[in-house]
This record gives structure tokens, sequence and C-alpha cells, in this order.
């Protein structure tokens, strides 16, 4: 079974699990998302012995699958060339519980004859540190232990015991339940208790839906954009992944191929954003409650662009040489680099994920003076390396340059200051915050508008055209109207545009001429269409990414530019915002639906 990036997500704020479309469960870290992948076939290669959980069916014909709506729960309804029909039920619970979150680490599996007779093989393969150790089960009376370093793992379950031992074909004859968790024992009834869990983790994601703010278009791709990104967040330290997945190459063969299983500060802003704009706030109150334990942990004051969703935890970059990476393609690596780089664009991001804190008056907890000079110290060092070269947004590890993106968003951080100061009342903080964006933003103009090219530039030294330039009018640098942002937008255009999708840039890397688009990238692009009036293109290439997404309604991080099979980590954060982001800006009204006849 070749892996493809046909995946669907659930989970629960404390672990997650991608399931494919035969029902595989394929990637899956414990006990917390960004740990030891028991389940990782999806990077075993092509034929993996082991780090997957299969519920196979003897002549299957038909499979399909669906989440049940607006919920992070996948029904997977397999048929046989027999007449057998059966549902398989996956979900990680999380509901309400004594007036908190019960969200253990736990995967729930039902498995129910729908008609007909149903002949099944279960193969329960975990497998620990990083596939390099395949445990020998041990038998329960009504469970299987799992162990492998100082992590172990019980499944729980109805089903006959020797059966999954064995790996023997049955039939499947009544509903039967398995249950991945702790080792420790049920303390009820398990069929019952499963049934109750799933009840209730739908019940949980049925309200968490109903108080979104969705836009009227689109409804169904934001819905479950919003659930994905819930999904990355560790709701434990309010840390938020970048994605869920580790090492899926960029492109086909590629070495761009990177742990996302940790929290940037840049990916998370955006997530934060695009959860408010939704109207759902306590993504941002948990990630704050995550950057004061961040900022303090820095007492020199600087920030590193990426850290471990438990803060203190090193990421050094390593390789999992036990497995042989997706479709083969390996090294598979576990950590991050970045986390030693200099990107100084992480300051503004800060600011601007803790702005909203100061202005919404939903919040019962809203920001303070407290909250603002911790928040002062983030802009002073925005100040001081607003010019310093550093490796940019996109990461570049060979050279370092002063960035046009970067240094936006420290004038951006030191803006966001100056309007949250006067809404505490506090002028002369005020005045000195809007002094130092203005300062900032006359320096970056100086370079960052380049008169041959007639179009902004990527960064000081040799500037030439990147995607990230996109965003200008968005932080409020420049007015879209501007005919510098309108000439930088159709360069742009002409310049990155790959077979009707957005390249970061153009130009060679450290690691040669990247071969796929970024899919945030076209997203950005069809927002800034938008902001300079061309919104009949803009919701075409909307309308173009939508049709790019897997059929569980994911994105992963890039588009092959011919092909257009999805490439990169899934489901990337970046991506599901941009699907929020121009979904909101791009929809008809409510009121144009329902009242213009539009």
């Amino acid at each position: 079974m070749s892996a493809d990036l046909d995946l669907a997500a659930i989970g629960n704020g404390t672990i997650a699990a991608l399931i494919d479309r035969s029902g595989r469960l394929a990637w899956c870290c414990w006990p917390r998302i960004d740990g030891d992948p028991i389940f990782s076939s999806l990077l075993g290669g092509e034929e993996p012995s082991s780090g997957f959980f299969d519920i196979e069916v003897d002549g299957a014909t038909h499979i399909s699958r669906r989440y049940v709506e607006n919920t992070a729960i996948i029904e997977t309804i397999v048929e046989d060339a027999r007449g057998g029909k059966l549902r398989i039920t996956d979900f990680a619970p999380r509901f309400k519980l004594y007036d908190r979150i019960y969200r253990p680490a736990m995967l729930a599996r039902r498995i129910e004859p729908l008609g007909g007779t149903c002949r099944i093989t279960v193969r329960l393969r975990p497998h620990f540190d990083w596939g390099r150790q395949k445990p020998t089960p041990v038998r329960g009376s009504n469970h299987i232990r799992f162990s492998g370093g100082d992590v172990t793992i019980r499944a729980t379950t109805d089903l006959p015991i020797v059966y999954l031992m064995e790996e023997r074909p049955f039939v499947l004859s009544k509903a039967a339940t398995i249950v991945l968790g702790p080792d420790e024992p049920f303390a009820a009834g398990l069929s019952e208790t499963a049934r109750s869990f799933e009840e209730k983790t739908r019940d949980y994601w049925y309200e968490w839906v109903r108080y979104l703010s969705v836009p009227f278009e689109w409804q169904d791709a934001v819905i479950r954009a919003a659930i994905s990104l819930k999904l990355c967040a560790y709701e434990e330290t309010g840390g938020i992944v970048a994605a869920l997945t580790t090492s899926v190459p960029e492109a086909p063969h590629s070495i761009r191929n990177w742990d996302y299983r940790h929290c940037w500060l840049r990916d998370s802003y955006f997530t934060v954003r695009a959860l408010n704009q939704l109207g759902a706030t306590r993504t941002m109150e948990d990630f704050i409650r995550y950057l004061t334990t961040v900022i303090a942990s820095e007492p020199s004051g600087r920030l590193a662009p990426v850290y471990s969703i438990v803060p203190g935890t090193t990421l050094e970059e390593g390789f999992a040489e036990g497995l042989a990476g997706y479709r083969g393609m390996g090294p598979v690596r576990v950590g991050n680099q970045a986390a030693e780089q200099v990107q100084n664009d992480g300051y503004g991001h800060v600011v601007l994920a803790a702005a909203q804190m100061f202005f919404d008056r939903r919040l019962p907890n809203r920001g303070d003076e407290a909250l603002f000079r911790l928040l002062e110290g983030v802009g002073t060092r925005a100040v001081e390396h607003a010019f310093e070269p550093d490796a940019g947004l996109w990461e570049l590890r060979g050279k370092r340059r002063v960035h046009t993106y970067s240094a936006a968003m420290s004038w951006a951080a030191c803006d966001r200051l100056a309007r949250i100061a006067r809404v505490l009342g506090l002028s002369d903080r005020a005045q000195f915050w809007a002094e130092n964006a203005n300062t900032i933003r006359a320096r970056i103009l100086e370079f960052a508008w380049n008169e041959e090219m007639g179009s902004f530039v990527d960064a000081d030294e040799n500037g030439q055209l990147d995607a990230s330039l996109l965003l200008l009018a968005e932080l409020g640098f420049v007015r879209p109207d501007d005919p510098r942002y309108v000439a930088t937008v159709d360069a742009v255009g002409r310049e990155l545009k790959r077979n009707g999708y957005l390249m970061r840039y153009a130009g060679e890397d450290d690691f040669g001429v990247p071969e796929t688009s970024f899919t945030i990238c076209s997203f950005w692009y069809a927002g800034a269409l938008d902001m300079i009036g061309r919104r009949d293109e803009a919701r075409a290439m909307f309308e173009s990414l939508l049709a790019r997404r897997n059929s569980a309604g994911l994105l992963s991080e890039d588009i092959d530019n011919r092909t257009l099979e999805l490439w990169g980590n899934i489901p990337q954060t970046y991506s599901m915002v941009g699907l929020i982001d121009t979904a909101m800006r791009l929809s008809k009204t409510w009121e144009e639906a329902f009242w213009r006849g539009s």
C-alpha cells in the first residue's frame, strides 16, 4: 500500500492521529502530538511491517470515508464482495467533565456490522523508538499490553484476544470496540463507555462549531479547517504545532523534509488570528499563557523562531534511522535546526498574537498593563533587531540578509504597542512606540522599494520578489491602493505563479530551485488580488485552491507544479489558516445572499 496524503485527522488537544482511505491508522505520536510515533506507516516506506493499525475486510470491494458532520470523528464504511458491510468509527475522546475538558491520551475504534457477514482481520502493530523497537505483545484477560522504553500502551477490547494476538481472521457478528490508552484498567463496561465517550465527543464538537462565526459561503470548508487548527493545539501548555507530521517532503525525492511538530511563533500567530476571526478565542488565550512561559525562559529577551510545545525541551535535529521515509524518501527528521536560527519577525508575531486581548470586550480576562509591560520587552527587542540580518521567514540556512518582512514585523510590533498603550491610557508610551514605528517604516521604505524592478523586494541586498511582500498591506504597512503595492502584486503574480499557484520565491536557495508551490502563498495572492480590487480573479484562485484539498478537506504544505499532487507535512496550519482568512474575506455577506438575491 503506497502512502499518500489523502488522510483524515482526529485528535483531542493531547494526541492526534491520521487515518488513510482504507481505514488504516497510519500516524499517531504518543503520549502527545510531538511524541514518539507509535503508528508511523506514513513514513515507513512502501511495505512497512509495523507502525499501523488495520482492520482488514476479506474481499473488500468498496471503501468510503467521511467525517461525522462538524466533528473530529471519522467513519469508514467497508463493503465486501458477498454483500457484507461494516462501519469503523475513530475518535479521540474530548468533552467537558467536572467543569474541565477531558482529553486523555486515548484513541477509540468502534466496529459495527451494517449488513451481511464480514470476515475481518485486526492487525494492531505499534512500535516504539521511531520504528527501531517492535514490542512483543503481552496478553491480558481483556487487553494487550505493548511496552517500549518508558512508554506502555494498552489495547482494551471486547473481541477475542487470540484473534488480535495472532492476527487471525474472524467473522464480525456484533459490534466491537478497541480502545488504545494508558496502561490502566477500564473502570466500567468497555462498549458502553466507548459509546458514551463518542456521544459526548460528538456533542462537544457540535457545541464548539455552533459558536463559530462562519462566512455565508464555503462553510463546510471553513469548519473543517477550523477543527483541523484546533487539533494542532496542545492544550496542556497552549503551544500550537505547525503540522501534525514530520518529514513529508516538499517535493518528490527532495531533502526538504522537516519536522513540523513544534511551535513556530509565526505560524502560531496566524493560527490564533484565523480562529479569532471565527470567534474561537480560547486558543489565543492558551497561546498567550504559553508565550509568557517562553518569554520568561529567555532572560536575554532574544526569542528563537520555534520552540517545543513544552518549553525547555531541546529541538536538536537528528534522524530516525528506523523509518524509511514517506514513499521511501528519507531521511526522517526529529527536531528542527530552525530553533538555532535568527529570525527577527517573531517579535512582531508575538505582539500581534496578543493584541486582540486588549481590544476584544468578549474576553473574560482582557489584556492589562502587566501584559503590556511584558510585551514592551518584546517590542524593545523588535527595535534592536529590526535591521539585523536574519534567515527570514523562509528559514534560509545558508545566508543572512536584512529581510523586508522581518523588518516590517518589527514595525508592526511597535505600531500595535502604540495602539495598545492608547487603549490603556498610557499616552507617553503610545508616543514612544509610535515614534519607533515611524522610524522603522521610513528606513524600510528606503531599501524595500526597487525603482528599477517597479516593486517592493524581499531584502536590502540583492533584493528579489517573494510572496511575503503580499502581506504588507494586510499588516497596515502600506495602503492597498498604494501604487507601489499594486505594482508588487502584479509583479508577484507574473513572476512567481506556476500552473496557477504561487511559489515562495523563484530563485535558488540552500537546496537548489524549489519545485513546488507553497500553498499559503496562493491564499495570500488571492487576498491581495481582492484588496486591489480584482475580486473575480481572487475568487477563481480561491475556488481552485479548494479543489486541491484531499477527500477529507485537508491541505498539506505544498502543491506539485506539474501533477497538482499534495506534498509536505499535513494538516499544515499555514494552509488551513489561508483557507479561513480568504473565505472570510471573499464570501458574500449573509445580507447579500438573502436580501439582494446575489
